[in-house]
């Protein structure tokens, strides 16, 4: 064992390509943004998409919430709220929570834990962007002007039985979006595969590319499936085939069958890259090494593959036979496990750890108090006997927003706080941040665990009225929402400030051993001038802080060896 610097031209024993020459140009005009093939130009593009995206979803759930603060119609009719109701959920979950992390954050990050200059297929990479541009476009059009009010499900045969054309040119914008994650999880899977430096075997690659890794194998296999059942939708629609509809001899059931064998998947496709981010900034902030290491790893591969066979616990209520629902409450629990694991070693990795408390870290604390509400309250889901009486009300919208938005919004706040100084060479404000993230925690749990009381008493979901005795936990849900709403205008604000008045950032702020903090921020176009050599990302020993640059240096003769 030996260490060895390698020349520019050779990883792995191959030639590194030269990506310049695949550039159209590199000025600053909006030409050079729109033709671009730089992976970091590209994740910002998405993050600016998503992020109009979320706040149009946030506008949306606010109305929906101002309307229910108390009994009866405020300023919205019933079907007005099913249609603000379709339009908050598509957007979210279509357009922000499945392609966050993966699509915005890790365009950036992916390629410079490498070491490598761009991702795999800069050109898929370029196309995946304008495939979620057509789909969003072709999306929001539909919702703003047809009378779409199916709910995000797109359920048959309430979607199937439409006289316009509303279903038909909204699945095709989701059909269109399924391509863009199709490419994206491809596009991370080779880049995976083939450009990693020398010496990083699989046991030394970062804990957030293997979250990557098994984000991109649900996204290859699962998402196809939903193009198929839209595809049958609109057949259905236009052609007047009977496959869902019972009118025309087809089964409503097998709709939802397709339906959730791709959107339990889904669900994993948003939580997964946000676990992927919260490992990365745990062992960071707790300057420590992370804490069972291969057990995490291999937890995001058995999430991803296990995330295929439990579908049909959305349907305990579908008439599914006893044995059927046996199986499928069984492998929910197993599910549960790698989970599990990860929290359990994120909590291990904390203890006795030098932990700082910067906004990144806050974030990912609140991460893990939210996600394990969300997990635990799952479990009264996966049984049947309490998923009966719990399935239609207010208790599962609350489970569901401490999963989605409770983890995946506060691992995305966790991670753009996290690589902010990377992407954009400035720091924001530290107190500012702190006060945002304590602002949005308080207004998330005011926000939803009132829901769980209010499920767990008969609350049904989905209805634009409700009975006086639930009016206390609604005022609560609102008056929670609009302090989370604070909390996230106060957050950009921060985020926004600093491209303009923010300190220069220092290479490596945080003091992290990943490779993607020896490259300065913002990384230059060709990210490295030599591929670095492979290290234990988690030897927390190999920086130290220098006051000079007011910022983390490599220690001088810590680097690992590098096998011949």
């Amino acid at each position: 064992m030996t260490q060895v610097d390698i020349a520019p031209s050779q990883v792995q024993g191959r030639p590194v390509q030269h990506l310049e020459k695949n550039y159209i140009n590199h000025s600053s005009g909006i030409s050079s943004w729109l033709l671009t093939l730089d992976h970091k130009r590209i994740g910002l593009m998405y993050l600016v998409g998503i992020s109009v995206s979320f706040f149009l979803g946030g506008l949306f759930a606010l109305g929906i919430r101002l309307e229910l603060f108390a009994p009866g119609m405020q300023f919205m009719d019933a079907a007005t709220y099913n249609k603000v109701f379709t339009l908050h959920g598509a957007v979210m979950v279509f357009l922000f929570i499945i392609p966050g992390i993966p699509a915005a954050l890790g365009n950036v990050v992916l390629p410079l834990m490498l070491g490598a200059k761009d991702v795999a297929f800069p050109r898929l990479n370029l196309s995946s962007f304008y495939l979620w541009i057509a789909g969003a476009t072709f999306f929001l059009y539909t919702l703003f002007s047809k009378q779409l009010d199916t709910g995000w499900t797109f359920y048959t045969p309430y979607s199937s039985s439409y006289s316009d054309t509303s279903v038909i040119s909204a699945t095709f914008g989701v059909f269109l979006l399924g391509f863009s994650s199709i490419f994206t999880g491809l596009n991370f899977l080779v880049t995976i595969h083939k450009m990693r430096p020398p010496g990083m075997t699989w046991h030394k690659l970062p804990l957030f590319l293997w979250g990557m890794y098994g984000t991109a194998i649900m996204q290859l296999l699962a998402t196809p499936v939903l193009g198929i059942t839209l595809l049958l939708l609109v057949m259905e629609t236009t052609l007047g085939i009977g496959i869902f509809d019972p009118k025309k001899g087809g089964d409503p059931v097998l709709y939802q069958h397709f339906f959730w064998f791709y959107s339990h998947p889904a669900v994993y496709i948003m939580i997964l890259p946000a676990m992927a981010v919260v490992s990365e900034i745990i062992a960071t902030f707790s300057r420590k090494h992370i804490f069972g290491y291969k057990m995490i790893a291999y937890s995001s591969v058995s999430i991803a593959l296990l995330s295929f066979l439990v579908w049909g616990h959305h349907m305990f209520v579908s008439s599914e036979s006893t044995l059927a629902t046996l199986i499928f409450s069984a492998i929910t629990f197993t599910i549960a496990i790698p989970s599990a694991i990860k929290v359990f070693n994120w909590l291990a990795t904390l203890y006795k750890g030098s932990v700082s408390l910067g906004t990144p870290m806050l974030y990912a604390l609140e991460f893990i108090w939210l996600f394990t509400i969300g997990g635990l309250t799952g479990l009264f889901l996966g049984v049947l006997s309490t998923d009966v009486m719990l399935h239609d009300t207010y208790f599962v919208v609350a489970h569901f927003h401490y999963v989605m938005v409770g983890g995946t919004l506060f691992a995305f706040f966790a991670g753009l706080h996290y690589w902010w100084p990377k992407m954009t060479g400035k720091m924001y404000s530290e107190t500012t941040g702190r006060i945002a993230s304590v602002i949005a925690f308080v207004g998330f749990n005011l926000a939803f665990f009132p829901q769980f009381i209010m499920g767990s008493r008969g609350m049904p979901r989905r209805y634009a009225d409700y009975k006086p005795d639930f009016e206390l936990y609604h005022q609560l849900s609102t008056v929670g929402t609009l302090v989370l709403g604070v909390g996230i205008a106060l957050l950009t604000y921060n985020l926004i400030r600093s491209i303009f008045s923010g300190k220069k950032a220092p290479a490596n702020p945080w003091g992290s051993a990943t490779i993607e903090w020896e490259c300065p921020s913002p990384p230059p176009h060709h990210n490295f001038d030599h591929p670095p050599l492979a290290t234990d990302p988690y030897d927390m020993e190999r920086v130290e802080w220098d006051e000079e640059v007011q910022g983390f240096v490599p220690v001088v003769g810590r680097r690992a060896p590098v096998a011949h």
